[in-house]
């Protein structure tokens, strides 16, 4: 397992990668794949059964991405550790190119389609419950939005999940607080999240999402019996990238040659800082 710091240098990396593929493309949400970033870091590295050279086994961990939108982060995690060539990604979003804006079977290691909103819930309680049915070891994990929780779908799945005892389940809530049009809080609050999964019958753990060593913990961890369990991972949006970090208008958004430019100069910084301090 990578140790902590060598863990951190490369969520700089990918967080480079992520960027360079969004340029390339022309398009991409960049705020939320940066936001999630950390949270996808630790799970491909640390916590998830998963491998590129069966990703079709059948003792596999799931994940699914219902966060769809910010499949750029995906993207570049997934290359990291192996699933397709890094360089396969110059093609995003390109005619014919199976790497699109949202998650596709098409690609090796991703489990389900994504994208419209409030289905990866309800996929992850099927997949889960086929798990429990079978008396399968696998564990299944999917990432929210917080914006995403406006779908009432997920408020079905929640009961369901609970209803099951599904205590192979866990979700991620990205709640790094902004959705396309402004601060989730007001444009449909879905404060108090813990309380509300927690009346769904949910155990609820809020951490720092930018926390590699709290993420691996909480993530690691198995359930309390009959419980599927909620990760409230508190981040910011547009992590790692100063002028981006917290601004509704990263949301979706393709940097400018100079803020390009900018942001791999921050990325070159943080990276020679780290590594400094391990010297």
């Amino acid at each position: 397992m990578l140790a902590t710091d060598d863990l951190r240098l490369k969520t700089i990396q990918l967080r480079r990668l992520t960027l360079q593929s969004i340029m390339t493309a022309g398009a991409g949400h960049t705020g939320g794949s940066l936001s999630c970033l950390d949270i996808l870091a630790v799970l491909y590295n640390r916590v998830l059964n998963v491998s590129p050279q069966r990703p079709d086994d059948p003792g596999r961990d799931r994940y699914v991405q219902s966060k769809g939108h910010s499949v750029e982060a995906l993207y570049a995690v997934l290359a990291e550790r192996g699933f397709f060539p890094a360089a396969e990604l110059e093609t995003l979003c390109r005619y014919q190119s199976p790497f699109v804006g949202h998650p596709t079977r098409k690609i090796p290691g991703i489990e389900m389609n994504t994208g419209a909103l409030g289905h990866g819930l309800p996929i992850c309680v099927g997949m889960a419950l086929a798990g429990k049915l079978d008396d399968a070891p696998w564990r299944v994990f999917t990432l929210l939005g917080d914006g995403e929780l406006a779908e009432g779908s997920n408020w079905e799945a929640a009961m369901s999940a609970a209803h099951h005892r599904l205590d192979n389940l866990t979700a991620i809530l990205d709640h790094n607080t902004l959705q396309i049009t402004g601060p989730t809080r007001d444009v449909c609050s879905n404060e108090p999240v813990d309380d509300k999964f927690r009346a769904f019958g949910w155990h609820v753990e809020t951490v720092d999402g930018h926390d590699l060593d709290v993420l691996e913990k909480v993530l690691s961890a198995a359930n309390p019996a009959g419980k599927p369990k909620l990760v409230i991972a508190n981040t910011t949006k547009g992590r790692g990238v100063s002028f981006m970090e917290g601004v509704l208008k990263w949301h979706h958004g393709v940097p400018s040659d100079e803020e390009f430019a900018a942001a791999m100069a921050e990325f070159d910084a943080a990276e020679a800082t780290l590594r400094g301090a391990d010297q």
